[in-house]
């Protein structure tokens, strides 16, 4: 009899942790179906490319609503899903600044402008273990992934993946802010890419 209960309990413990990884797996897709939605949301927002430096709050401090950068798209993207990447890059930051590019001679962080540099997201995704192969396959790149380009001269770029196809191709959009505002553009090979990301919730 004892026996027969070690085998049900074992093959009941089984299904608990199946159903577990499953449902954890599903909140994940649903994750970044969301973020899809929210970055996908942003170019209704009428944005004038500014990359000047703003005084904001902390923490969920934004530019103005009417301004913004690349870095601002996947900022905000993520905080219409309850991620505040000021916060997070900012906490990060503060407990390992030596571990972060240091191209603007800073000596400590900065909430107002740190999250909205491309190089410090860089290294924010990869020091949270989401950063992704490089590949040449459009179908490498879901919708919610975070893909930086080198445009060349010194100039990196960020965009979001989102759940929306090229017209006449598999390749996604990618929303992003290159100057035209927050827009969703086929422009996912267009430059070099340097950086693939997925950062769970």
């Amino acid at each position: 009899m004892k026996d027969a209960l070690v085998v049900i309990w074992m093959a009941l413990s089984t299904v608990a942790f199946t159903f577990t990884n499953e449902a954890k797996a599903q909140a994940q897709k649903d994750f970044f179906q969301e973020l899809s939605k929210a970055a996908l949301s942003l170019t209704a927002q009428k944005v004038s490319y500014d990359p000047q430096y703003f005084k904001i709050d902390y923490p969920n401090g934004d530019v103005p609503a009417d301004r913004g950068v690349c870095t601002d798209v996947v900022v905000r993207a993520y905080r219409k899903v309850g991620v505040d990447l000021q916060q997070e890059v900012h906490e990060d930051m503060q407990a390992n600044f030596d571990a972060y590019p240091n191209h603007w001679g800073l000596k400590k962080t900065d909430t107002n402008i740190d999250h909205r540099r491309v190089p410090n997201l860089m290294k924010f995704f990869e020091r949270q273990g989401s950063a992704l192969s490089i590949a040449d396959n459009a179908t490498n790149y879901k919708p919610g992934d975070v893909v930086c380009w080198n445009l060349g001269r010194g100039i990196l770029h960020i965009g979001i993946v989102v759940n929306q196809k090229a017209e006449n191709s598999q390749r996604l959009l990618i929303v992003h802010n290159i100057g035209d505002g927050q827009v969703a553009e086929d422009i996912l090979f267009q430059y070099k890419i340097i950086g693939h990301y997925r950062l769970k919730k």
